[in-house]
């Protein structure tokens, strides 16, 4: 909640745009939501505005449950590190706290 509510109204309506499009079909294309290579079990929620791109970090829990993480804007072609260690570390917590 802290990334979505940090951005501008426009960027806000283009993430529940994205996220209403997961909810509602049932083959969501590559180009809004994608498995992280290398990743267990990471993916990708595609926010693109203009020349803006977001992503949001996401996990499946119970089948189609998914389970937003952290978000960023990302500036270079290579997803940041920080941001993917961040990712698995907040799976992780919900998955132990889960149990």
């Amino acid at each position: 909640m802290d990334f979505y509510e940090i951005q501008t109204d426009k960027v806000q309506r283009k993430i529940e745009w994205t996220l209403n499009l997961l909810r509602t079909i049932d083959r969501v294309p590559k180009k809004y939501f994608d498995h992280m290579t290398g990743t267990d079990g990471l993916f990708e929620v595609r926010v693109e505005l203009d020349s803006n791109i977001f992503r949001i970090f996401a996990f499946f829990d119970k089948g189609n449950l998914i389970v937003l993480g952290n978000g960023f804007q990302k500036k270079t072609q290579k997803t940041p590190k920080t941001e993917i260690e961040k990712a698995l570390k907040i799976k992780a917590e919900y998955e132990k706290e889960r149990k």
